[in-house]
């Protein structure tokens, strides 16, 4: 295959979570993000739940794993969900520190991060910047 025909284009992204009813919750809650698809193992292992925005086919996955009881190690948290959210800015982040989970803010640059019930981190930026 030649350069010019390879055309990939992003599908989704994976979290794995502990606690998938409070995962989906928090995603609605904090960012308006809706289930569009789910799939369940038949032997009941594990549930992919895809989470999406209304607005563009790409999507979060939601992985939860029966067997798993321990919090997922994360790592240096050296990688990031970016979200852009549209309509005034200051106001959701008054939202995300209402719900207590603003995890890092650099005003001078104009971002702020949040964090999910299992620690992995979201930059918020503004839509129209």
């Amino acid at each position: 295959m030649t350069k010019d025909k390879l055309k990939a284009r992003f599908d989704h992204f994976n979290f794995n979570v502990l606690n998938l009813e409070k995962s989906i919750a928090f995603y609605e809650q904090a960012l308006g993000l809706k289930e569009v698809k789910r799939k369940e193992s038949s032997d009941g292992s594990f549930i992919l739940v895809y989470l999406g925005d209304g607005s563009t086919e790409f999507t979060l996955e939601l992985t939860w794993l029966r067997d798993r009881k321990e919090p997922y190690n994360l790592g240096d948290l050296e990688y990031h969900l970016c979200l852009r959210v549209p309509g005034d800015y200051d106001e959701w982040r008054k939202h995300h520190k209402e719900m207590g989970c603003i995890c890092y803010e650099n005003n001078e640059i104009g971002l702020y991060f949040i964090h999910d019930p299992d620690g992995y981190w979201i930059e918020i930026l503004p839509l129209d910047k």
